[in-house]
């Protein structure tokens, strides 16, 4: 690993040292930051599974009814019947907080259901078929919440990875290296100088001897 392109001083071996021990330090917080990131995604990814296991069931009861009902009166009493149904949704975005990070997500407000069984040309089994695909909504809506969640926590964890290589890849061994050379450095100064100064010591002794 290159050191960095730095003199060799004391200031500058203070300095990096007070560098790398906050890159040491957020090295740490990042890695842990990462590890909680990761536990919450499958977590998340845990709970897509249950509600893709849900969202299977309900349209394996919900489609059948629907056929029954077409083939029972018709397909343009359903039509008739479909355009009596006035739903209205509420669709806006909500901060939801996860592993200590804040995240936008969507949030569907859904209304009530309604029965629409009635002696003017619905019947029950109208409403039943109504009550599964709004389970179904119910289901998809909170797949897509979840979903969108998903996608953004995979993405701070790709990007706290990245700057977590960086540290352990790079700027650390960078720093560490940069202080093995300086230390080295000051060191060698430092035994020169303490060869030096015995030197004129031996001199001023042999100089003044010879006195």
């Amino acid at each position: 690993m290159a050191r960095l392109n730095i003199a060799p001083t004391k200031s500058n071996l203070l300095s990096i040292k007070e560098q790398l021990a906050v890159s040491t330090e957020g090295y740490d917080l990042l890695e842990q930051k990462r590890e909680i990131l990761v536990m919450e995604l499958m977590r998340l990814v845990e709970k897509i599974k249950l509600l893709e296991k849900d969202i299977d069931a309900c349209i394996a009861k919900a489609y059948p009814a629907l056929k029954s009902m077409l083939m029972a009166v018709g397909g343009d009493r359903v039509e008739r019947i479909a355009h009596s149904v006035d739903y209205s949704f509420d669709i806006t975005e909500k901060p939801v907080i996860v592993g200590g990070m804040e995240f936008t997500s969507i949030d569907v407000k859904l209304p009530e259901r309604q029965l629409f069984c009635s002696f003017g040309g619905t019947f029950p089994d109208s409403d039943e078929v109504m009550a599964d695909f709004f389970e179904l909504l119910t289901l998809l809506t909170q797949m897509a919440s979840i979903r969108t969640i998903v996608w953004r926590l995979a993405m701070e964890v790709k990007k706290t990875q990245r700057r977590v290589n960086a540290l352990d890849k790079m700027v650390i061994p960078q720093d560490k290296e940069t202080v093995k050379y300086i230390e080295s450095v000051l060191e060698e100064r430092e035994r020169e100088n303490v060869f030096v100064l015995k030197s004129l010591k031996n001199r001023q002794k042999s100089q003044g001897g010879a006195v």
